[in-house]
């Protein structure tokens, strides 16, 4: 019997998987492109390329840079998370970092809303916009598609669900009813029975 070396063929099986691999297209790299990750299973995808939900820690960020975040905003003021520098964590990780520190309800209002938009439009890839909970998030969602994309109050307040809102829909709703309310009055008697109304 004579066996023919197995060396050669499997040496030359080889090396033509590596000429086609060199021929075949590249793998997207693509920033819009985010991998399927566990830490992402609890945020919420309103729109391709962006995630939204609740707060994240130090222990999130390798995970969510390695799933292709590249962009965080945050919404909570640094003092809800005490001895937890967010800003310089995210930057060390390599991502782009943004805040806009929402409070509260009283925070709501059109320049942050203003504000808000702006971060969404210069979103620099797979972004991740969070607060403490997603709250907050939403409740600026609705706002910004009502005042600045012209949503009527229903298809704002269901956008905002979408991306977290929860407790302060009524707040969001009272913002927008105001502003109706403003709207329809003729005079500045009427727009001040608006502000008297709540």
């Amino acid at each position: 019997m004579n066996a023919r070396p197995v060396m050669p063929i499997a040496l030359a099986l080889a090396l033509s998987a590596c000429a086609a691999a060199q021929d075949a297209p590249a793998a997207s790299t693509h920033d819009e492109v985010t991998v399927q990750s566990p830490v992402l299973e609890r945020f919420a995808t309103p729109v391709d390329g962006i995630h939204s939900g609740g707060r994240i820690s130090a222990e999130d960020l390798p995970a969510l840079r390695a799933a292709g975040i590249r962009h965080v905003i945050n919404l909570a003021p640094a003092a809800e998370t005490p001895g937890f520098d967010e800003a310089g964590a995210v930057r060390a990780a390599g991502m782009r970092y943004d805040s806009l520190p929402i409070a509260g309800a009283g925070d709501l209002d059109r320049e942050a809303v203003a504000a808000f938009d702006r971060l969404l439009q210069a979103a620099d890839g797979p972004t991740l916009v969070h607060c403490a909970s997603g709250n907050r998030v939403g409740a600026l969602v609705a706002l910004r598609a009502a005042w600045l994309l012209g949503a009527n109050e229903e298809a704002a307040v269901e956008e905002g669900r979408r991306w977290g809102l929860r407790g302060l829909e009524g707040e969001v709703r009272g913002r927008l009813a105001r502003e109706r309310c403003v709207a329809d009055a003729g005079d500045a008697d009427s727009a001040a029975r608006c502000d008297a109304a709540g």
